[in-house]
């Protein structure tokens, strides 16, 4: 036997505030009613349902303009995460999702939950690596986390990437040119042993 309610504001996935909407005796029951998220439907409540739609539209359009408002504040920041790490890089366990809300919420002074965050993979290694915080299911913010090891400058990580460019053409024509030059003192050795 089903319910019929009233709801007095918006609950994600379910009905937004005004609508009325028949729900499972238990769902209004133990989570709905106690939680004040909506009323039974009596007579005097369908009345009050169209005041609530309006309400509820209101809100939803300040929550809206709030989230691209702080979606502006997110979008393009370094989030430096810091991580205690072996001496190749590799992470004692992995960066999380609630690690990386709680660094942005210290970053901004207001509360960032961890669903909001998405990763491409778990990070286990130091590194730079891009993620999105999607504050609604129309705005989203793309931040770049800086996973460094602790005690270490989290600067010298995004440094680093340009130098080892820079080094590695440098290292890879150095390379063939001392090669041959050992090959060549070998056998020459060799001949001397030879000939004693």
């Amino acid at each position: 036997m089903a319910v019929k309610v009233v709801f007095l504001q918006d609950v994600p996935g379910v009905a937004h505030g005004g609508d009325i909407k028949t729900v499972k005796p238990g769902f209004a029951r133990n989570y709905l009613i106690p939680q004040k998220l909506a009323i039974p439907a009596t007579a005097e409540a369908l009345k009050r349902s169209e005041r609530l739609k309006k309400q509820a539209e209101v809100g939803r359009l300040k929550r809206l303009e709030d989230m691209k408002a702080l979606a502006q504040a997110l979008d393009g920041q370094q989030v430096k995460v810091e991580a205690r790490a072996g001496a190749a890089g590799r992470l004692y366990g992995s960066v999380t999702t609630m690690q990386v809300a709680e660094t942005l919420s210290k970053m901004i002074g207001r509360e960032v939950d961890k669903r909001t965050v998405q990763m491409a993979d778990a990070i286990r290694q130091v590194g730079v690596y891009p993620a999105k915080v999607r504050l609604h299911p129309e705005i989203e913010a793309s931040v770049t986390l800086i996973v460094y090891p602790a005690g270490t400058d989290p600067m010298a990580l995004l440094a680093k990437p340009e130098e080892t460019k820079a080094e590695a053409p440098a290292a890879a024509a150095a390379a063939p040119a001392e090669a041959p030059a050992e090959a060549a003192a070998e056998p020459a050795g060799e001949e001397k042993t030879t000939g004693q």
